[in-house]
């Protein structure tokens, strides 16, 4: 196998369906709560996404439907409050989460998380 081959294949291995930019779903203890968004970063330290309480899911989808100001929370969870982390894809026939929030409000969750402006010293 040629160096260029080895290296894709490498680069391929070191990236999982749980990279930057992934709609994601956590399942977190300690309390207990579920979290939706798009995930920013992923390290043995915890995990970085920019979103909102699944509880909130309705009430956010109305506002961002209704022009109201809304700002998705960039959020850190340590990983020792992470129980579940999976990402956001249809299942058995029913919709993702990020395809209802689209249905709902006619926005890309992706696109509107990435709209926000990041503060003053952020890597990103």
């Amino acid at each position: 196998m040629d160096p260029t081959s080895q290296a894709a294949l490498q680069a391929a291995a070191n990236h999982g369906p749980f990279d930057g930019g992934a709609m994601v779903l956590l399942a977190l203890g300690d309390p207990r709560e579920k979290f939706w968004g798009q995930l920013l970063a992923l390290s043995e330290a915890g995990i970085s996404l920019r979103g909102f309480d699944l509880e909130s899911f309705d009430d956010s989808a109305a506002m961002v439907k209704a022009g109201e100001p809304f700002t998705p929370a960039t959020v850190f969870f340590p990983m020792h409050r992470v129980e579940r982390m999976e990402l956001d894809v249809n299942s058995g026939g029913l919709p993702s989460l990020r395809e209802r929030f689209r249905m709902q409000t006619g926005r890309d969750p992706a696109q509107l998380f990435g709209d926000v402006p990041l503060t003053p010293g952020s890597r990103e």
